[in-house]
């Protein structure tokens, strides 16, 4: 079933993304959450109609995004963890953490645009993809050091 999403679901798509998911899916859980809506043709119009109309501030948060993508690149962020002897982390790092040492470096980032590849459970130098926008990306290169 095709479906037009109303805000961001990761691992689906973005607000606006046309997508196609299983039927139960969408039935049971999407549209009754009013998280999308039912792609008929009266729909699909009404999204290009009200495109139209946003293109502007489109562009607007795609320049904020871009800037501060590029306010990102090169940062380097050192985040101490209470570590074993060996260099295993108790738990990990998250990226509730990276948020606040991006915050401490004077870069404020939302949690949740945050995305890391794998756990992070041991001391060394690791990488976090920042996605500003669905083609906004931003790597941020971190290392965790025992406290």
């Amino acid at each position: 079933m095709k479906i037009i999403l109303k805000e961001n679901v990761p691992g689906l798509g973005y607000k606006d993304d046309v997508v196609e998911v299983k039927d139960g899916y969408g039935r049971n859980y999407l549209i009754p959450q009013g998280i999308a809506i039912i792609a008929s043709t009266a729909a699909l119009k009404r999204l290009a109609e009200d495109q139209k109309q946003r293109a502007h501030k489109i562009a607007k948060q795609r320049a904020e995004a871009e800037a501060a993508a590029a306010a990102l690149e090169g940062v380097k962020l050192t985040i101490g963890a209470k570590t074993s002897a060996t260099g295993t982390v108790f738990g990990s790092v998250n990226a509730i953490q990276i948020a606040d040492a991006l915050e401490k470096a004077g870069h404020t980032v939302d949690r949740k645009l945050i995305v890391l590849k794998e756990p992070v459970k041991e001391v060394g130098t690791y990488t976090a993809t920042v996605k500003f926008l669905k083609d906004v990306v931003a790597e941020v290169e971190f290392e965790v050091v025992s406290e």
